[in-house]
Order: structure tokens, then C-alpha cells, then sequence
């Protein structure tokens, strides 16, 4: 069994619906991608690495979950203010996203 949390570790996350408004890779790289985010009213720059599982065309208005308050990080030269959601096994992936239209900003709790 993993780490076990309690709820108020758990609360401390700001995940939030969004829904992803452009899509372009990044200069030299392979694998990443620069998202820009639609959260409710504010644009969020994320870098991921997506290329090996979705088209730029996939992932442009798809709606997502995104940790908000993660440390900003520089991945090949961009900074990424956030990190999206994803389950992966066995070399399949798919992006965490809702069952139903909700909007952009709501929180995952």
C-alpha cells in the first residue's frame, strides 16, 4: 500500500476543472507539450509530456483536472505553473476529465 494521507493533507491540493485552449510543442523537444489552460477567467501555461499519446488536435478543448498550487517548474526552457491529471498503466494512458460539462475553475474535492 502507498503512503497513506490524511483528508487535511489531501485538502491542501487546488485541483480544478479546466479546459485546454491552445496546444503547441515545445521548441526542441520531442515529447512536450505547451497547454495553455482555460481555469475560470485565468490562462494557466502547463508543460507536459503528451506527445507519445495525444495529437496537438486531441488535446485542444479537451476539459481536464489541473493541481494548481504546485511549485512552478522550468521544463526545457518554459515554465509550467501546474501539473494535469492522468492514469497510466501499462503504457496506456488516459487524461482525467468529468462526465458531464461543469465549468472551468470548479473544484475537484
Amino acid at each position: 500500500m502507498s503512503d497513506v494521507i490524511t483528508m487535511k493533507e489531501f485538502k491542501k491540493l487546488d485541483i480544478r476543472i479546466g479546459t485546454v485552449a491552445e496546444v503547441e510543442k515545445v521548441p526542441g523537444s520531442d515529447k512536450l507539450y505547451k497547454l495553455q489552460v482555460d481555469i475560470g477567467g485565468e490562462l494557466r501555461q502547463i508543460v507536459t509530456g503528451l506527445v507519445d499519446w495525444y495529437t496537438a488536435d486531441d488535446l485542444a478543448g479537451k476539459v481536464i483536472a489541473v493541481v494548481l498550487n504546485m511549485k512552478p517548474a522550468k521544463i526545457f526552457g518554459q515554465w509550467s505553473y501546474g501539473m494535469l491529471l492522468a492514469a497510466e498503466i501499462d503504457g496506456k494512458l488516459a487524461l482525467l476529465t468529468t462526465d458531464h460539462e461543469i465549468p472551468n475553475g470548479a473544484r475537484i474535492t
